[in-house]
Order: C-alpha cells, then structure tokens, then sequence
C-alpha cells in the first residue's frame, strides 16, 4: 500500500470537506500543474529557439500524467527530498535521444513547484470566490428580509442596545465584500509564475530567459514578473492569512449562531431536518452542527496560520526547511476556508428566525435594553451626566428588585424632584434603532456593487491541451 493512499484520517474533512478545494490540491492535481509548467516551458523554449520546435512539441507530448508512475515518483522523491528529478527523468524516459536531453532546460526545482502552487492557488482563489459570491447572495436576501426585524443588541455578551437582525446580517456581509476584494486585490501578487533558475539569476536559461518566462506566464494563464520570489514568500503568506481571515468571518457567523440557539435565547436557529444534529442519548437535543464545524475549521486554520509567518525568514537564495512549511499548510488552509464557507452556506440559505422571540426578549429583564434610550431623552432636560446617574440608579433598582425599567425610573426621578421632566411616553425600541435599517440597506448595495474575481480558468487538468 503506498503511502499516497494511507492520509491520516480527518472526521472534520470527511464531515465537512470542501470537494473543490481537495481536489484543487489532490495529489494528481499537484502532478498535473508540474506537468503544465514543464510543456509551457518547453513550448516557451521552443518558440524562442532555445530548443528545437521539433523538441519541444516531443517533450510537450510526453508529459502527461500517463506517463508518470506514481509510485516509483513518490519513491524517488523521499531519496532526493523533492519530487522533480524524477518527474522530469520519467519524462525524458518517454522521449527519443534528443529531445530527452532538453526536458526542464534551465530550470530548477522551485520554478517547477512554485509556478505549479502558483496554478494551483489561482483556482483555489476563484473556487473561493465562487463561494464567497453564492455566500453573500443569500446572506443579502437574509439582511433585507430583516432590515426591520427588531432584537437586542448585545455587548459583552449582555443586552445593551436595540437593533435589527439585518442590522447584525449586515455587518457580516460588509465583510465578505471586503473579503473579495482582497481576493480580487491579491490574485496578481499570488498566482506570479517562477522561472529563474538555481540561484534566482536566470543565468542557465540564456539570453532569452525573460522572453521565455514572459511566454510561459501567458501560456499558463499566470502573472508575470521581473523577480525571483524562491525565498520570498510574503504572497503564500497573504494566501495562507485570507483563508485563515475568511474562515474567521464565517466563524464569527457560527459564534453567533451557537448563542441565540441556546434555550435561554432561542432567536435563531439552523436548518432543521429528521435527526440533523441529533444526540445519542438525548431524544430533545438539536445541535447547532455546521456552527460546530466552522468554529473547528476556523480555529485549526488560525492555528495554522501562525506557521507562514516562519516561510518568510528563509535566509539568501534558497529555504533551508522553511520551504517545507507549505507544503502542509498550504493545502490544508485552502480546504479549511472553502469548507467553511460550504458550512456557512448551509446556515444563512436554512437558518430559522424566531422574531417574535427577538421581540420578547427586549423585555427580558424589564427593559434594561432601553436605559440609554431613555438616558439620551432625558438628557436634553438634564444634561448627559445627570441624566446618566438617574438611569443607573433607576436600572440598578429594577435589576435587584426585579421590576420594570420604566417604573423605576418613575420613582427615582420623582425622588430627585425632576419627576416633571420625564416625557410623557418614553421612547420605545422601535424608536430607538438609529441608522440600523440603513446599515442593512447599505451592506446589500455594497454586496451587489462588488466585482469578483476572474473564475473563468480552466482546471489543472485541462492544461493538459498546452
């Protein structure tokens, strides 16, 4: 049995597991973008006479994945340390003499890698994004729904203030817009094509290094660049910290989720079908499941995130181990951020809202949730400070004597002999909501005015027609 086939089990990746993302960093994927890169550079070659037209349409043949055993591969690669030698040695095994001295002309094994991750990553980028854009549809139906969905507020895990559950919405899809546009903002500085030979220098590809590297970035659908980026890893970090920020936001979703479906809330809830989230023992019991599962993805993300910060400290022109880093992390990052979002998708397109519930709650503990707003309409009166002391005094009373804001307050103003100054009707939650059904509206039109991110790209394996 090859070590290909025996992966430590993951529950969480087989519970929740992003298919677009593993499959964008399976292991026939990754061997098919080194493959990719090795025919445009032959092609590249080619066009520009480094080699012989004739050459580099035999060595564009000739890597394809059919070519290549796996195995001996995988083998080979855990003598030398690194998987090229014997990719472009199984390549030149299919060759003709000739041409099968010309396979991997000038490169070095980083290029290889590097524009292969830099393929890689492209897609996993617009498989995000994709995400992201189904994500922030649904979630803007979800804010105008409940632009005028009043609830309270909450601080410090207390109720503090009125608003509306689009208000809440609506923060959140402020921040998957902003999350793509930085994916959109970050794809040129991601998916950059490497080709500069062993010391950064591009001294063994020729004078026509630059011409052929410029051919190669376009054949591949990648950035170009003037620079060699071997040791300079600042865009798989940025790669590594948006999966990692965007795993964070739907977890911020999911934390949310988990507190107003507990019992004493019970103001929103997943979707619910027979036995989702059930228990073993406890017939009553429906767990918040994809809250569960994102929280878990987005801490073990965030965890892993604090390793990329080590790939950007290696030393001169080439990693001494520090390269290695990515080559677990990487992947892992990609698959955690698509498959919170898979999860999150689940929440916001069935999530459950009890708004009659939100409602009650405002007067959960005697309308404590009001104090500032009769606060600020007393203040005109009062000024802010004193009017500020007479809702402390007035809230404290209600919270140990267990009574009503409203008529505590009543005796306390009367006690201060300003009794008179109290308005006839003290504002109500409705009146109280500022601008909240304005964020909602806002944070849709903003959803909606956003660009994304070019998903038109073929797959790793559809590079096969170069």
């Amino acid at each position: 049995m090859s070590i290909q086939s025996r992966n430590p089990f993951s529950l969480l990746t087989h519970l929740a597991g992003d298919e677009a993302q593993l499959d964008i960093f399976s292991a026939d994927s990754c061997i098919e973008s080194w493959l990719a890169t090795e025919r445009a550079l032959a092609i590249a070659q080619g066009e520009h006479a480094v080699i012989s037209a004739d050459d580099a349409a035999a060595i564009a043949a000739a890597a394809r994945i059919d070519n290549i055993d796996r195995d001996s591969l995988w083998e080979t690669s855990k003598n030398v340390g690194y998987p090229i030698l014997g990719l472009v040695r199984q390549i030149s095994g299919a060759l003709p003499d000739g041409p099968n001295g010309r396979v991997h002309y000038g490169a070095t094994t980083q290029d290889i890698m590097d524009t292969g991750l830099a393929l890689q990553l492209a897609r996993s980028l617009a498989a995000l994004d994709w995400q992201l854009g189904e994500l922030g549809d649904a979630l803007a139906v979800q804010v105008e729904a409940h632009a005028g969905t009043v609830m309270p507020g909450r601080t410090h895990a207390q109720q503090a203030v009125p608003t509306t559950f689009g208000a809440t919405l609506g923060t959140l899809l402020g921040q998957f817009t902003r999350h793509r546009e930085r994916l959109q903002q970050a794809v040129p500085r991601i998916a950059v094509i490497s080709l500069f030979g062993a010391g950064g220098t591009s001294a063994a590809l020729g004078a026509k290094s630059a011409d052929v590297r410029t051919r190669v970035a376009d054949l591949l659908g990648l950035h170009d660049t003037d620079i060699p980026w071997h040791v300079d890893r600042d865009g798989i970090a940025e790669y590594g910290w948006l999966c990692a920020t965007v795993a964070a936001t739907c977890a911020k979703l999911a934390r949310n989720i988990v507190d107003l479906s507990r019992t004493e809330i019970g103001e929103v809830f997943e979707p619910y079908n027979s036995h989702r989230g059930a228990s073993s023992t406890m017939p009553q019991k429906v767990n918040p499941i994809s809250s569960e599962a994102i929280i878990g993805l987005s801490q073990t993300a965030g965890a892993l995130l604090s390793s990329l910060s080590r790939i950007q400290e290696a030393g001169h022109e080439r990693s001494a181990g520090e390269w290695q880093i990515e080559w677990q992390v990487i992947p892992q990052l990609g698959v955690l951020a698509g498959s919170a979002l898979s999860e999150a998708l689940v929440i916001v397109t069935g999530m459950r809202v009890d708004a009659d519930r939100m409602r009650a709650n405002l007067d959960l503990d005697g309308g404590l949730v009001m104090a500032e707003a009769q606060m600020i309409q007393l203040a005109e009166a009062l000024g802010r400070e004193r009017a500020h002391d007479l809702l402390y005094t007035a809230a404290t009373r209600a919270r140990t004597s267990h009574r009503v804001l409203a008529d505590t307050l009543r005796e306390v103003a009367a006690e201060a002999g300003v009794a008179e100054l109290l308005p006839a009707q003290l504002v109500t939650a409705d009146d109280y909501l500022g601008e909240a059904k304005d964020i909602a509206a806002s944070a849709v039109r903003g959803w909606h005015s956003g660009a994304a991110v070019d998903e038109d790209l073929p797959s790793i394996p559809q590079l096969a027609r170069i």
